[in-house]
């Protein structure tokens, strides 16, 4: 998609229409802040890296989330997949010029990951704990048989 068809429906905005004069006048701390926020969501999205592992019972997801606020973590389950979005936002502003190295990736990620057998959505849970982002899905068991008995009335 192009930047300027995702802008014109970010904002319901015509191509000829001007932004940048009524922006520059009408910025006060909370739209600058609001601004800086946004920034986050410009730009590159990067791809988390997770461990995926089973026990007899479940299937767990940890991926290391350092300086990734919950409320600022987007986790949505399926019986089949999980998809965990998100954003890491630095703590202050550093001039590009100002870098010695630079690895960390700061902005929103996103992953995707397709479970190798069906899980049960309702049942799972995640946690946050020292920087490590948990999700704990009960595998369902499709070959279990239940008996049941049968009640006379």
């Amino acid at each position: 998609m192009d930047d300027k068809d995702f802008f014109e429906k970010l904002t319901a905005a015509s191509e000829n229409e001007e932004f940048e004069p009524r922006l520059a006048k009408a910025k006060s701390e909370t739209q600058k802040t609001e601004e800086e926020a946004i920034k986050i969501f410009e730009g590159p999205e990067g791809q988390l890296t997770v461990d995926v592992y089973q026990t007899p019972t479940n299937i767990i997801i940890e991926s290391p989330v350092a300086g990734v606020k919950s409320e600022d973590l987007d986790i949505a389950v399926n019986p089949d997949t999980v998809v965990i979005k998100g954003a890491r936002q630095k703590c202050e502003s550093v001039e590009e010029k100002d870098y010695l190295h630079k690895e960390c990736f700061w902005g929103r990620f996103s992953r995707s990951v397709i479970l190798p057998e069906e899980i049960d959505p309702d049942k799972s849970h995640a946690s946050l704990k020292n920087g490590v982002l948990r999700i704990v899905m009960p595998k369902i068991n499709r070959n279990k048989v239940k008996k049941l008995k049968i009640k006379f009335t």
